[in-house]
């Protein structure tokens, strides 16, 4: 009978077990005992849901709000449990851009570690165990912070990583704490050093933007724009680099500016520096040439002088000058490098840089003009409202001191030093139709102040002879197919405690492009450069300066959009045919 219990048993199970449907049957909750239950649990779980969506959206909102970098303010209905805040960027220094948008500068977040000395219970074994984990700080350092008298502070280490951070907590010494903090970061490394600069430890700008721009930095977290590009930078720094090891000069420098706007587009200086690195005070790659270089630039000063004599109406373009022989200027002799010993036009004085016929024509215009068209060209000041601290005032004999030899002097860029930011700034406005635009730095909407310094006349008159210097003339290694180049070479001999070396010379070429219709300036420096097999041992800046001027505008010009026409050469023919 047992087995007959067992299937009986089993058959009653079966029966009342339900099918695995069953539970996803809704008729099921439909006929159970306690449909009360069943509603209750079914708004439980409608408010369960609520509550996850919720909270879901409020630690959205926060996560956001700490991503975004001054915060956001969170606004929430007074039925709600949540007060209104603010949530802070812990990040206080604004971010540096380039002229599109790509960061130069930016501030990560990090910490301090500083200790109270008065809490340090056993202050050698303190120091002991902070030098294993930091080896750049030494034993003695350590000791001597810490077991400072009457204090209570004293900072040990600035910018720990995580893993420093975690090391420090594990040693368990209530008298170390940390302090929040921010770590300048520089993606660029070299690139922009003399334009950007730096910040201390403490995040205080020390030189470039982050000096001169520190309030507006650290007032607002909008990001700070500058008008020049990356890739026009880097491209004007590689050829610069290469010219200084291939003619193993001292210091090479080079700014490319748009003579509409005064933007600079590209300002190199080198040798630079890494402003991620501690730079040692006083090191010599701080330097910015562009800047702070002031030098006699030699025969790049005859585009000043030409146009002086054609801004002063006492000078016409077909104007010819005696050019024939040396020249006695206060017992001081005057001769031409290259001398033709003949006449010359005022486009011939500037294509075959004649000294003696720059002098022909500032003695010409006089003293009194001289000086007057020098000073409004800005080059009696220091360029004013430029955004970088490193500035420097040219040097210039005073008024009375302004004697016929400094007259004769100046016209061929003797007896007066000035920055390259001055040169081509001035030389801008001679080529723009006479605008002078102060130079610029920072991306802004409002262009800055503007005065017409030379007649629309004269530069129109000055462009073709500039083309001519490069077509004919000293500067026809600067000349670029299909961007119609024109400029002005410079030697110049160095003047060292008031004597002239012919042994250490400063070459500039100055130029502009196209031309015909110039939007863009260049200027190229090379201190003490060495003659070499290549350039027959010449130093003069035809074989240096000029040529590499031009493989910087080759390089660059398709990055400012300049489209190439190659029927320039075509032109250049047809000139040479009808001289």
């Amino acid at each position: 009978m047992l087995p007959l219990r067992l299937s009986s048993q089993r058959h009653s199970r079966s029966v009342s077990r339900p099918s695995l449907n069953a539970f996803n049957d809704k008729s099921l909750f439909e006929q159970t005992d306690n449909p009360a239950a069943v509603q209750t649990c079914k708004q439980r779980m409608k408010v369960a849901a609520l509550v996850f969506v919720v909270a879901y959206c409020v630690i959205s909102l926060k996560v956001i709000a700490v991503c975004l970098p001054h915060g956001i303010k969170i606004n929430l209905p007074q039925t709600h449990m949540f007060h209104e805040q603010i949530i802070e960027s812990p990040i206080s220094r604004a971010d540096i851009l380039d002229r599109n948008g790509s960061i130069l500068a930016t501030s990560l977040p990090t910490v301090n570690l500083y200790a109270n000395p008065k809490k340090i219970q056993n202050a050698e074994d303190a120091a002991e165990k902070l030098s294993f984990i930091f080896p750049d700080l030494s034993f003695e350092d350590i000791y001597k912070k810490l077991t400072k008298e009457n204090s209570s502070f004293a900072m040990i280490k600035h910018n720990l990583s995580p893993e420093q951070q975690a090391e420090v907590n594990a040693l368990g010494i209530p008298a170390l704490e940390f302090q929040t903090s921010e770590k300048r970061v520089y993606l660029q490394n070299n690139l922009f050093a003399h334009v950007v600069g730096y910040t201390d430890i403490d995040n205080i700008g020390k030189t470039g933007v982050e000096r001169s721009m520190h309030k507006r930095l650290t007032e607002s977290s909008k990001p700070l724009q500058l008008t020049l590009d990356i890739g026009i930078q880097d491209a004007v720094r590689e050829e610069l680099a290469v010219a200084l090891k291939k003619f193993k000069a001292e210091r090479a420098a080079a700014i490319l500016m748009d003579v509409n706007t005064g933007e600079v587009l590209s300002l190199v200086s080198l040798p630079d520096f890494n402003p991620n690195i501690s730079i040692p005070v006083g090191d010599t790659s701080l330097f910015n040439f562009i800047t702070l270089g002031i030098y006699e630039p030699g025969s790049v000063f005859k585009t000043f002088n030409t146009a002086l004599g054609l801004e002063s109406g006492k000078v016409k373009v077909t104007d010819k000058f005696d050019a024939t022989k040396p020249i006695i200027v206060q017992k001081r002799r005057i001769s031409d490098f290259h001398a033709k010993n003949k006449w010359l036009s005022v486009g011939e004085i500037l294509t075959h840089s004649s000294n003696i016929g720059s002098v022909r024509i500032a003695e010409r215009v006089g003293k009194e003009g001289q000086r007057e068209f020098l000073k409004n060209l800005g080059f009696f000041d220091t360029v004013k409202d430029f955004e970088l601290p490193e500035k420097t005032a040219p040097r210039f004999r005073s008024e009375k001191s302004w004697t016929p030899i400094t007259v004769a002097t100046v016209s061929y860029g003797h007896g007066i030093s000035v920055t390259p930011l001055h040169i081509i700034t001035a030389f801008s406005a001679l080529v723009n139709g006479g605008i002078y635009h102060t130079p610029t730095i920072i991306k802004s909407d409002t262009q800055k102040i503007s005065r017409r310094v030379v007649s629309e006349q004269t530069s129109d008159q000055m462009r073709p002879l500039l083309r001519d210097v490069v077509l004919y003339g000293s500067g026809k290694k600067a000349d670029v197919e299909g961007y119609e180049v024109g400029g002005k070479t410079g030697t110049a001999n160095k003047n060292v405690n008031g004597k002239y070396l012919q042994s250490s010379v400063t070459n500039s070429f100055l130029a502009a492009f196209p031309i015909s219709h110039p939007k863009y300036a260049l200027l190229v420096v090379l201190d003490e450069p060495q003659g070499i097999k290549e350039t027959f041992n010449s130093r003069s800046s035809g074989w240096n300066a000029a040529p590499t001027t031009g493989k910087i505008i080759a390089a660059v010009a398709p990055q400012l959009g300049l489209k190439a026409n190659f029927d320039i050469k075509t032109q250049k023919a047809h000139i040479k045919a009808a001289k």
